[in-house]
């Protein structure tokens, strides 16, 4: 079975479709193919990870009457011919959501091949809004989003896949957390604080964790793993206490993530579909900080989801200090009966079995 799965843009929309590709030729052995744009993580993460890629021109929706509204149609026509070969040589195409897999999922639709639609937000976007209907089947990881889709859609909760090497930190929490301490230089004993501004980082939620450090001044029970995106790690960094109490330890990014999950107790992070999937796969009680300028608040959508199942507190980023930032860490932090509860909601309500469940959607729709 040839499948060929389009999306990307930032590393929180890639490692689902990569986690998808790599059950449906492991446990199911399809050849998997990529397209995406050149310029997104995809087109340096699929290659790394394996798979063929091939690069197609998309640009981003626009929502605002405007003459590029009007033209964006008519500017998609090339790209959508240029698929054409793409898609008639898979069996299924699989769109994993934003403007990159547009033209291809137009492709699929003209040259009527199935097409399978993943929307990883509670709030769906306008790509898969526009395409439920011709799609075989729209896999959701929020049930919230059935209710904003046409009624025609077919859909299904599957969940948002995650990589193997996160869903194996329950089970080997205690050997990856003792090499997170010697690889991040912290130590054991203390209560460890993850906070993470995604891929892209989040300079309001770096510039709070630096300014709560004051208030937190003598936690010598407390250490910080910080994640500030490349982009702000200098500034970060220039702006930290030198020694001190709590320890702090601050890097760009990191490509093992399990290290930071398997150590952490407490996780502050922004509300990208994938964070809640790894968090929750993990069992980490969170303080969630969604973006404000996600589209259609997609974020904040997404922590209320995880609020309402009792996993997640929130913050709202206009809301952001460091004094809120360090009395909420506090509250949490020292009581470990409610972490406790929220990390068991967590798991509840997590689906660490959405790659399988959806490469069986993807099976289904190819006919096999």
């Amino acid at each position: 079975m040839r499948v060929l799965i389009a999306g990307g843009g930032t590393a929180g929309h890639v490692f689902p479709a990569l986690a998808l590709a790599h059950r449906l030729t492991a446990t199911h052995g399809a050849e998997v193919r990529f397209a995406g744009t050149r310029d997104g993580q995809e087109a340096n993460l699929v290659p790394e990870a394996g798979f063929a890629f091939a690069t197609v021109q998309a640009r981003p929706l626009v929502r605002r009457p405007s003459i590029g509204a009007l033209t964006a149609p008519f500017s998609a026509l090339p790209s959508i011919v240029r698929c054409r070969g793409l898609v008639e040589d898979a069996d299924v195409v699989v769109g994993m959501g934003g403007y990159v897999s547009v033209p291809v999922a137009v492709a699929a639709i003209r040259a009527r091949r199935p097409l399978v639609l993943h929307e990883q937000n509670a709030v769906p976007g306008l790509a898969n809004r526009a395409l439920a209907r011709a799609a075989r089947t729209v896999a959701l990881s929020f049930v919230e989003a059935e209710r904003m889709l046409p009624r025609s859609a077919r859909t299904i909760l599957t969940g948002n896949p995650v990589r193997e090497r996160i869903l194996a930190v329950p089970s080997e929490r205690e050997v990856l957390a003792k090499e997170a301490r010697e690889d991040l230089g912290l130590e054991a004993g203390r209560k460890t604080v993850l906070i993470v501004g995604g891929s892209q980082g989040a300079l309001n939620l770096c510039r709070a964790t630096v300014d709560a450090l004051e208030p937190l001044r003598g936690r010598g029970d407390l250490q910080i793993v910080l994640l500030t995106g490349s982009a702000h790690l200098e500034a970060v960094r220039g702006s930290l206490p030198r020694g001190g109490e709590p320890i702090v330890r601050a890097f760009a990014f990191l490509d093992r993530m399990e290290l930071a999950y398997a150590v952490a107790d407490l996780v502050v992070a922004r509300a990208g579909a994938t964070t809640i999937a790894e968090l929750t796969v993990c069992g980490l009680p969170s303080m969630l900080v969604p973006y404000p300028y996600a589209t259609g608040r997609h974020q904040e959508a997404n922590a209320r989801a995880l609020q309402r199942a009792g996993a997640a507190t929130i913050v709202m980023d206009e809301a952001l200090t460091g004094q809120l930032l360090a009395v909420r860490i506090t509250d949490l932090i020292d009581d470990p009966e409610r972490l406790r509860r929220m990390a068991e909601r967590a798991r509840a309500w997590s689906r660490p079995e959405a790659a399988q469940t959806l490469a069986e959607v993807v099976l289904e729709a190819a006919g096999r």
